[in-house]
């Protein structure tokens, strides 16, 4: 048998033993594969010395002495360490090693260097201090290794992409955390993917990637540049090359490793048997050759299951016979978004013949860019370790705020058996902002589901009120109002709306809470909201009308500056707008006051069956009967409606349509569109109708599939884009904004009598409204306004037009009955104050 090979220190200089302790892995990320302790610690209150046999890394020892005091002389408390000769199939991985930390010594074997600087990493999570400042270590043996070979995150979503700093804070938070990968493929880079993916980057960009390669190095990440040349590629010896070039221009900036995407197309680039011939290519041409790159990568166009042409022979299969063993397939799941299956992993695997290299979509957002999405990285098979061959996050454009969910996808791919996504959720917030971990938590934990989208994705969110809301809801329905969950659902809102300023004021994170700063606004502003719904619901079952009508003021002027936030924050491109609470809380707010809404106007009214009506307007919404948009969101202004850009390939049948509707309260003047297709008007026409039966084709002028539409006929509610071709055709949606304005035709009142308690009329001085009384028989009105700090003056017009003064005064609420009115046909409200007020409903009874 082969003896280990390790230098043995005599020691001069002892350490001292303290008292039982036992390892705390609560503070370990991620969770070693095996820790033995034998309950005590050790003072490291000497200075220790280090002799490297086979492993020399400076990266290493540069580590090792921001960890221990290493005095470099060839004295005090000896460090071995050595190679690692342990055959074992896991203990030869990449990265594995032994860490033994004795009374008289400690001892690192590791498989590699890379073996060596986490085993420091460990080190330094396992060590403590006294209240002298003495470093603790505790007395025992850790070994460990990696679940997953390839573990980190790909940079692939859509939009602007991570500043360069950014990354470099990410290659840091990867080397600490044992994450291995970082793929560089932002698909808003012109030189990774069309039109400049065979050019050399300019120089200055060039020295970012090679700083970045470097950085990734010192912290044993694999730097994987990815190309992505499906859109625009030409199957002939010169695009092969061209790819072959542009990655030893990468080689000689420092880059190692390397990908070649082919996702998120559509035309000739998509064909299995060119894309099989020209990886095999590169594999052949530039891997092989060179002796120090790892294994390429590549993405499909069949990403996904639901994508997948799942007839044997077909697209899958392909690749799998036709492309190199070696060469990584990646793979998101069952769809687009989705969680990890050991059941879809290996449906997969039996197609491409390999265990498939995860793109996990979480905690990307590029579909849901108005969320964070903070919560815990839930949804990864237990069971699935052997299934694949790599694992990686797809983050958020927010690279700070993705460290919550990229922290859970470290200790996942590290130890699969062991993966509690919970604890590892708790473990990252503390980790991240440990000077405000509670109020961190507080946010990311109503912070965390994507809201409506087209993927019907949703996550959990919310999850510890969301039993006692659902408990309250219940009872409210049944009409009883529980005190004790009212209480704790208050206690939660009061949280919420403490905890942005705990976080600004304490969090040192910098970049952290300038990405968070919008949903920070919004959340306290819903917290202050979500407080006010449940003093409304207490004095509505009070029937204590003018104090109910105080809480409608509150909280929709609350909402009011939410609405405002959303549409004046975070205005990017795509899903414009900032959103909170999206699962739970925000619809918690809704449906109690919009309840409360509904019963408070029809009290008014007099409970007078079908008082209530729905309300004039309408909310514009997706006309499709396209599938892959029918779950599409929307976004909407004063000034225009939209539907969210899909950044996928849309497959459009015949007779199949994309468009959108509105209400009566809106008039639309201009369609912009971007549907890129050279060919978009030879198969296909834009349509208007204004009752969704009858549709009149539109004169359209576009370039590529890009344009507007100005003059759209008057009376129009619906517009849509509609295959008119007897062929299936495909595009991408990157725009279809409608053009809005208000109707100049609505008269004055019309927001005043619409059971609406949000909207409302501004009343402008010396400009009085009139309101007919809208009940021959009512004996009473009622009229809710709000921001009447100076006083409002009510008179009554009689049939014979005479008015008389009968109400002066500062109110909200002003509700005035027979004795006033006096058989009047009609109130007249005015003011003659400076500022305007808001009438929001004028109603009779």
């Amino acid at each position: 048998m082969k003896k280990h090979k390790y230098f043995i220190l005599a020691s001069s200089i002892c350490c001292t033993l303290s008292a039982t302790a036992q390892v705390n892995q609560n503070k370990l990320y991620p969770l070693p594969q095996q820790v033995e302790d034998n309950n005590q610690r050790v003072v490291a209150d000497k200075a220790y010395y280090i002799k490297t046999d086979k492993i020399k890394d400076a990266t290493s020892n540069a580590l090792l002495k921001t960890v221990l005091p290493v005095d470099g002389k060839d004295k005090g408390t000896p460090i071995h360490i050595k190679q690692l000769e342990n055959k074992s199939d896991v203990m030869a991985r990449s990265g594995a090693y032994i860490l033994t930390i004795g009374a008289k010594d400690i001892t690192i074997e590791a498989a590699d260097s890379r073996g060596l600087f986490y085993a420091l990493q460990t080190l330094k999570q396992v060590q403590e201090k006294d209240n002298r400042g003495n470093i603790l270590l505790p007395v025992c043996s850790i070994t460990d290794y990696p679940d997953v070979a390839f573990r980190g995150t790909v940079e692939g979503f859509y939009g602007e992409p991570w500043s360069h700093q950014d990354r470099l804070e990410q290659l840091r938070f990867y080397g600490a955390l044992k994450l291995n990968t970082y793929i560089y493929g932002p698909k808003d880079d012109p030189y990774h993917s069309s039109p400049h993916w065979r050019d050399a980057y300019p120089a200055d960009q060039a020295a970012q990637i090679k700083e970045l390669a470097q950085e990734a190095a010192k912290n044993k990440v694999d730097f994987v540049w990815a190309i992505h040349p499906g859109k625009d590629i030409k199957w002939n010896k010169s695009d092969s090359m061209a790819i072959v070039k542009k990655f030893d221009m990468m080689y000689d900036l420092g880059v190692r490793s390397f990908a070649v995407f082919f996702d998120d197309i559509s035309g000739e680039g998509t064909k299995p048997e060119k894309q099989a011939g020209v990886l095999n290519y590169i594999h052949n041409e530039f891997i092989s050759k060179k002796k120090d790159v790892t294994p390429l990568i590549m993405c499909p166009t069949e990403y996904n299951k639901s994508w997948s042409n799942p007839k044997p022979g077909t697209y899958l299969d392909i690749l799998g016979e036709q492309l190199d063993p070696s060469i990584h397939i990646m793979w998101t799941g069952n769809r687009v978004v989705d969680d990890i299956t050991l059941e879809g992993l290996e449906w997969v695997n039996n197609r491409i013949k390999r265990p498939a290299y995860v793109w996990w979509n979480f905690p990307v957002s590029d579909y849901v860019r108005d969320h964070l999405l903070m919560g815990p990285s839930y949804g990864l098979d237990t069971n699935a370790k052997h299934a694949m061959s790599g694992f990686v996050s797809n983050p958020m454009d927010k690279a700070e705020a993705s460290k919550v969910a990229i922290f859970g996808a470290a200790n996942y791919a590290w130890n699969v058996d062991n993966y509690n996504p919970d604890k590892s959720w708790n473990d990252a917030c503390e980790y991240i902002m440990p000077e405000a971990a509670e109020a961190f938590k507080c946010f990311n934990a109503h912070n965390s589901d994507p809201g409506h989208n087209g993927h019907r994705y949703r996550r959990d969110e919310s999850t510890k009120i969301k039993p006692v809301v659902n408990r309250f809801l219940e009872s409210y329905e049944k009409g009883h109002l529980s005190d004790a969950d009212g209480k704790q659902i208050y206690y939660t809102f009061d949280e919420i709306s403490k905890a942005p300023e705990i976080i600004k004021s304490k969090s040192t994170n910098k970049r952290l809470l300038e990405q968070m700063d919008p949903w920070l606004q919004q959340f306290e502003l819903l917290g202050n909201a979500g407080k006010n719904t449940i003093v409304l619901a207490g004095n509505w079952q009070s029937h204590k009308l003018p104090d109910v009508w105080a809480n409608f003021v509150d909280i929709n002027s609350l909402l009011a500056q939410m609405n405002k936030l959303d549409q004046t924050l975070n205005q990017n491109p795509y899903q414009p707008g900032v959103k909170t609470g999206s699962l739970v809380l925000t619809p918690f707010v809704n449906r109690v006051s919009g309840r409360i809404e509904k019963e408070f106007i029809n009290t008014l009214k007099g409970d007078k069956a079908n008082a209530m009506e729905a309300a004039i307007s309408s909310t514009p919404s997706v006309y499709t009967n396209i599938g892959q948009l029918k779950h599409q969101p929307t976004k909407l202004s004063d000034a225009k409606i939209a539907i969210v850009p899909l950044l996928e390939v849309i497959n459009i049948q015949p007779g199949s349509y994309l468009g959108m509707a509105w209400g009566e309260d809106r008039i639309a003047d201009k369609l912009t569109f971007n549907l890129p297709n050279k060919e978009l008007l030879t198969w296909g026409e834009f349509q208007a109708s204004a009752d969704g039966k009858t549709w009149n084709k539109l004169q359209v002028e576009d370039k590529n599939g890009k344009g507007v539409i100005e003059n759209i006929p008057t009376g129009t509610k619906y517009l849509r884009f509609t295959n008119t071709s007897s062929a299936d055709q495909q595009i991408y949606m990157l725009d279809f904004t409608i053009g809005v304005k208000a109707d100049s035709n609505i008269a004055p009142t019309y927001y005043c009598n619409d059971n609406n308690l949000k909207s409302f009329t501004m009343l402008a001085p010396y400009k009085p409204l009139t309101f007919d009384k809208t009940e021959t028989d009512a004996k009473s009105v009622a009229l809710l306004v709000s921001d009447n700090k100076a006083g409002a003056t009510v008179k009554a017009i009689m049939p014979d037009g005479e008015e008389r003064i009968i109400y002066e005064g500062k109110d909200q609420f002003i509700q005035l009955a027979d004795a006033c009115l006096q058989n009047a046909k009609a109130v007249k409200l005015e003011i003659t104050c400076s500022e305007p007020i808001k009438v929001h409903e004028v109603i009779w009874n």
